[in-house]
């Protein structure tokens, strides 16, 4: 006996495209509206006590790399928004193949801001509470304004990688069709 399957057409429609490639522009700002937020954040933050002693986030290479992280995502979102958009009026968009170029940029900027927000949040962690067995002193009871600086800018940060993690998935599910 033979089998007869239907042959179901999994090619998005016109609308479907266009609501996606909205969706990734609207992702694409709000990322580099985001990142460029937290990099200027943890740039301003920095506090002097009277005592003399300051409080920068240039004394912390793991702050230093997440500011180096967020600039790097910033550059990067809007090279990938300039790409798309040229793809959008170029109409390149049709072919699938340009999405899987898209995925590596975004997965690579979704992995870079992630290591750069996971070494300042250590290093936060350990300047709000200390680490009484190594010799570490809590320092936010101190530096409350630089702390809290450096608190908003990686709550921008998270936000920013919540959105690239967006563009990711949609990215993957649309260069999953270059397969075929």
């Amino acid at each position: 006996m033979e089998r007869f399957e239907a042959k179901i057409n999994h090619e998005p429609s016109l609308k479907t495209q266009k609501v996606m490639l909205i969706l990734q522009i609207i992702l694409r700002i709000l990322g580099f509206a985001f990142c460029l937020g937290s990099f200027w954040r943890i740039m301003t933050s920095k506090q002097v006590l009277f005592l003399g002693f300051d409080a920068r986030y240039t004394y912390s290479p793991s702050m230093k790399f997440f500011a180096y992280a967020n600039i790097i995502g910033c550059a990067s979102s809007l090279v990938s928004l300039f790409l798309v958009l040229i793809c959008c009026y170029k109409k390149y968009l049709d072919s699938n193949k340009y999405f899987f170029y898209f995925f590596l940029h975004d997965l690579s900027v979704l992995g870079l801001l992630v290591a750069g927000s996971a070494a300042a949040t250590s290093i936060g962690y350990v300047g709000k509470y200390g680490q009484k067995n190594s010799g570490w002193n809590q320092i936010c009871t101190f530096v409350t304004k630089f702390c809290h600086r450096v608190s908003i800018s990686l709550t921008l940060s998270y936000i920013a990688i919540t959105f690239y993690l967006c563009l990711t998935i949609i990215s993957a599910n649309q260069s999953r069709q270059i397969i075929k």
